[in-house]
């Protein structure tokens, strides 16, 4: 039986890793993205431990006007019935 060890997504460390050839802007709201997502993790960790099951699902795709584009979250969150 083979065990396997999940991996840590290390949000940060790609985010810097893959802006290294942006402006300092962009590589500023790049930071920006990588810190909330973090904390995004960090709370849908809680809620799971808490219990609830969290799904994120695109709801839309902003588009930014120049071939850019970011898709937009919404959460699905699915309870277990208790006492039923």
């Amino acid at each position: 039986m083979t065990v396997q060890t999940p991996i840590k997504t290390q949000v940060k460390e790609r985010a810097e890793e893959q802006s290294s050839a942006m402006t300092p802007e962009q590589q500023a709201m790049i930071r920006m993205v990588a810190n909330d997502l973090h904390r995004l993790n960090q709370a849908v960790m809680k809620a799971v431990d808490a219990g609830v099951s969290v799904e994120l699902v695109r709801s839309a795709r902003h588009h930014g006007g120049e071939g850019n584009w970011g898709d937009l979250l919404i959460p699905v969150i699915v309870t277990q019935g208790r006492g039923q």
